[in-house]
């Protein structure tokens, strides 16, 4: 009875999206004075970050994967619009005796688009669509570890956060075949509070995190570190205050082209009751305002 009950409440879901489409805008070519101007629609910004405001979701943008052979234990949702914060896949899978369904959201993968992560697991692309929400195993599926973030080289290196261990990053490489037991990432990034949301770049020749440290502008900020001649990691670098402010700015990293560096700015706001919230904005500027932040040789 309840698979019947969750089998409806699916396809009502699916029926009211596509009963709600409305027409997306569509770019002209006098919108912009050249075609290299757009980037998904959108006018890209230069070495300044510009706040992203993105177009208006729709039912369009979301689209139900393998309708045919639909599994109400778990089944996923793509995304196929054009806002590069969203996440690509987001899975629902049945997990607990009172049939509550949890969310996955697997995240932009630049090094391989072929496989996304959420947290320890992975989901991989199938001929007609996406896998069964796979684990990365006990290495990494630990009671005592609690990873938000998980970013991925093409070497396969992981790299991601902990706050069950006092907020810290982690990194797993594979060496001669085989993966090796994660390893703490050295003083100079596990320093500070709030030290997380990692990002790799594909060919591991700089690491971003957010951390708020006493050298920052405020509260969270984004640091980063290049990657040097022995194979080890400079030092924590601040981004500036072009990416940081006095208020909390994490989450970084790159578009699967690698043309642009997205992050997000939240701001702890007060209610007339006196309660509080947060508010979170996007912001992107163009990726080689990293190459600015390199130190000379």
């Amino acid at each position: 009875m309840k698979n019947k009950i969750l089998k409806i409440s699916v396809f009502i879901c699916v029926i009211f999206l596509n009963a709600c489409k409305t027409e997306k805008s569509e770019i002209t070519e006098n919108d912009f004075s050249s075609e290299e101007n757009v980037y998904l629609g959108y006018k890209p910004p230069g070495l300044v970050p510009e706040l992203f405001i993105p177009e208006k979701s729709t039912s369009t943008d979301w689209t139900l994967g393998n309708v045919e052979s639909l599994d109400m234990n778990e089944f996923y949702f793509t995304y196929t619009g054009n806002n590069p914060f969203e996440d690509p896949v987001v899975v629902y899978r049945n997990e607990g005796s009172s049939y509550r369904v949890n969310k996955y959201s697997f995240k932009h993968n630049p090094s391989d688009s072929n496989i996304l992560y959420s947290r320890w697991n992975y989901i991989e692309r199938t001929g007609n669509g996406w896998s069964k929400i796979k684990s990365l195993g006990p290495m990494f599926e630990r009671e005592d570890w609690g990873i938000m973030v998980m970013s991925v080289s093409s070497k396969g290196t992981f790299v991601f956060d902990d706050y069950k261990s006092n907020d810290v990053i982690r990194m797993s490489r594979i060496i001669d075949g085989k993966r090796e037991e994660p390893k703490l990432l050295g003083k100079h990034i596990n320093t500070g509070k709030w030290t997380c949301h990692p990002f790799i770049a594909p060919d591991e020749s700089f690491l971003i995190w957010g951390s708020e440290r006493e050298d920052g502008y405020g509260k969270s900020d984004n640091y980063i570190s290049f990657r040097q001649l022995d194979d080890s990691w400079g030092p924590a670098i601040n981004m500036g205050d072009k990416i940081n402010s006095e208020l909390e700015e994490n989450g970084a990293f790159l578009t699967l082209d690698g043309k642009y560096l997205l992050f997000s700015r939240h701001e702890e706001k007060v209610r007339e009751n006196g309660s509080t919230y947060w508010e979170s904005n996007k912001y992107w500027v163009d990726a080689k305002i990293i190459e600015t932040l390199r130190p000379q040789k």
